[in-house]
């Protein structure tokens, strides 16, 4: 299975070099169903993982003058501080059991069913959403306030489930902002791995917990599936890209739902 997981991280690697998101939101599921990771380790795992790899292409993006600093700034800063808030503060006062009326949630449980929630909403907006709109229209200037609310918001998703944002980072600067996709793509790298990384700052009392091998095999898979993507993204259409890729979220995302509420049971 750990020869599989790995073949899945270039895959994950290349939705990051294509769409400039996915990266998270595919990893968690892969190592919690394929690898066979704790859940909660998992998306420091996560973390790690796509944090390096956002960073890199972050970095080619910078170099290819791809990257607008000023708007990954606006909307970074809010969304860091708000990651770094949620691991240290507000994930530590989880409570390991939901107790609903009857019923117990355990908080691994709990985790995966808001990250499936949060994947379904997110493939809706990818699958709804057309590229055509967005290139047709200059870029533009947003209201700060609600750039920050947003920026918070995907803040408080990746400090919780270990999801870099990417796909709430880029519908976000292509609504606020009228960014071209290609341009939201590597501004988007940029935010998640500076969100990413003070994710793991939060996270330091598990690292003596990483089996390094799988991590850094991951890790390092996922970068050579994110330079295959750019390569392969200078010839496709972005907007067909999205819709599938929407479609590839939402059947996973209904897939943890079936698995946390019905396979467990048999």
């Amino acid at each position: 299975m750990i020869v599989l997981g790995i073949l899945l991280a270039i895959v994950v690697g290349i939705t990051l070099g294509l769409v400039g998101s996915g990266g998270t939101i595919l990893t968690v599921p892969i190592f919690v169903y394929i690898m066979g990771v704790d859940p909660i380790i998992s998306t420091t795992y996560s973390l790690f993982a796509i944090g390096v790899t956002s960073f890199i292409g972050g970095i080619r993006g910078i170099i290819t003058r791809n990257v607008d600093i000023k708007k990954a700034l606006t909307f970074g800063i809010p969304s860091l501080l708000m990651v770094y808030l949620t691991r240290m503060f507000i994930l530590p006062l989880v409570p390991d059991v939901f107790v609903i009326g009857s019923y117990s949630i355990h908080q691994k449980k709990a985790l995966m069913i808001l990250f499936a929630v949060v994947m379904l909403g997110s493939s809706i907006s990818m699958i709804r959403r057309r590229e055509e709109q967005i290139e047709q229209n200059k870029e533009k200037e947003a209201s700060i306030s609600k750039v920050v609310v947003d920026g918070g918001g995907v803040g408080l998703v990746t400090g919780l489930v270990g999801a870099g944002g990417g796909f709430l980072i880029i519908p976000a600067l292509v609504n606020f902002f009228q960014m071209p996709i290609k341009r939201a793509v590597s501004t988007s790298l940029v935010i998640i791995a500076v969100n990413s990384f003070f994710g793991l700052l939060g996270d330091t009392e598990k690292f003596d917990r990483f089996d390094w091998q799988i991590l850094l095999s991951y890790t390092v898979a996922v970068i050579v599936g994110m330079f295959v993507g750019f390569s392969i993204s200078k010839g496709v259409d972005g907007s067909k890209l999205k819709v599938i890729f929407g479609y590839l979220v939402l059947f996973i995302g209904i897939y943890i739902l079936l698995s946390e509420f019905i396979l467990q049971k048999f």
